[in-house]
């Protein structure tokens, strides 16, 4: 089963945010391994044509202030597609929500609860949408990169 690039349309970020000054783009990278002759593994990013389940993604958010005043507050909101699972983040200050948006947290501290009532503890493939929010506030023509991976379900 192929999964085309068109569903990666639906990873653009949305973003509450109060600075409404600062402009997104938003970037998805496939990781492509490849064998090389001595053995080693070389790992290298490239825009997807084509992603397959077990693809595992990079999505990259870069942020600018294109404002004349410190943006404050500044939050982005990212929802995963159901084709892709969370899969890790480098940022420390990640929010995370199981269920739509309604309620965020540490990934550790949410649950899940089934259809038998039975509670569990939320995983990576649980996470339905990605959420930061700058503890600072981005400086006038200041910028910067926020990035998570997932793996195509």
């Amino acid at each position: 089963m192929k999964i085309f690039l068109s569903f990666l349309a639906l990873t653009l970020p949305m973003t509450g945010a109060i600075a409404s000054d600062v402009a997104l783009e938003s970037t998805v990278l496939v990781e492509r391994s490849e064998q090389m002759p001595d053995g080693t593994v070389s790992m290298t990013l490239e825009e997807p044509a084509r992603v397959v389940p077990g693809d595992n993604l990079l999505f990259v958010l870069d942020y600018h202030n294109e404002g004349a005043e410190p943006a404050e507050n500044f939050r982005v909101v990212n929802p995963l597609p159901d084709a892709v699972a969370f899969r890790d983040t480098n940022d420390a200050g990640a929010e995370f929500s199981v269920d739509g948006g309604e309620h965020w947290g540490a990934l550790s501290a949410l649950t899940i609860t089934g259809e038998d009532g039975a509670v569990r503890p939320a995983t990576n493939e649980d996470v339905t949408h990605v959420r930061w929010i700058l503890d600072r506030a981005i400086p006038a023509g200041g910028e910067g990169r926020i990035t998570f991976r997932g793996t195509v379900r």
